[in-house]
């Protein structure tokens, strides 16, 4: 990397949400972090202190903003807004969602299932690939020749990376590298992308059977968050 114009972008995943009901909560309003998570952004932004971050973006929704909060104050940056990098939309939005339980147990939502690879109970992965691929490359030109932090989600984030690696958009979803308040830095030298690196600051905050390759619980159903 020639160095004269190298920018990083942090994709972080927002903390834990509190979710008391178990439901898929995808682009909803009013879901918050829980005191967990706030203390998962607190650790994002004590990581990042030291980094050269100018800029800081986030999603749309509540537990994103409240994630880039204190990565913002740290650096003493306002938090912008892009809506290219809000939750994929779903069609189990608001419902519990688990095997054996939840939207799995009624034969109307079982169509919605018919395309994993789509996917057909949501926004097509190529979609989410279209707009965060936007939302990143808005993010590098905001900070050229230095780092920004843009708070998303799990699904999006993975897809990107995905995309950006060469693999398959349709995926098992409790293969995803992409636990709570986790970073996914893209590395460009100028507007090439040279790298992409992953690390886990609050991994001990984050409870085991949420972490990466655990299995989905009740309410997740691996459909993002």
């Amino acid at each position: 990397m020639s160095g004269e114009e190298r920018t990083v972008v942090h994709l972080v995943r927002h903390g834990e949400v509190a979710n008391p009901d178990g439901v898929l909560y995808g682009r909803l309003p009013g879901y918050h972090l829980s005191d967990l998570g706030r203390r998962m952004a607190e650790r994002v932004a004590r990581h990042l202190a030291e980094r050269d971050i100018t800029h800081v973006v986030a999603s749309p929704l509540e537990r994103a903003q409240e994630t880039a909060e204190p990565i913002a104050a740290a650096h003493d940056l306002p938090t912008a807004t892009d809506e290219r990098l809000i939750e994929a939309a779903n069609a189990f939005q608001g419902k519990a969602f688990g095997v054996g339980d939840g939207a799995l147990r009624k034969p109307a939502n079982w169509p919605l299932l018919r395309n994993p690879f789509k996917p057909s109970w949501g926004e097509p992965y190529v979609d989410q690939v279209v707009r965060m691929t936007a939302a990143l490359a808005a993010a590098r030109d905001a900070a050229r020749g230095h780092e920004a932090v843009a708070v998303s989600h799990q699904l999006p984030i993975w897809v990107l990376r995905s995309h950006a690696e060469r693999r398959r958009l349709w995926h098992d979803p409790r293969r995803r590298q992409c636990t709570l308040a986790s970073l996914t830095s893209f590395a460009f030298d100028g507007d090439e992308l040279v790298s992409i690196t992953y690390d886990e600051p609050a991994l001990d905050l984050v409870p085991v059977h949420l972490r990466a390759g655990a299995k989905p619980v009740r309410g997740a159903g691996g459909f993002g968050a």
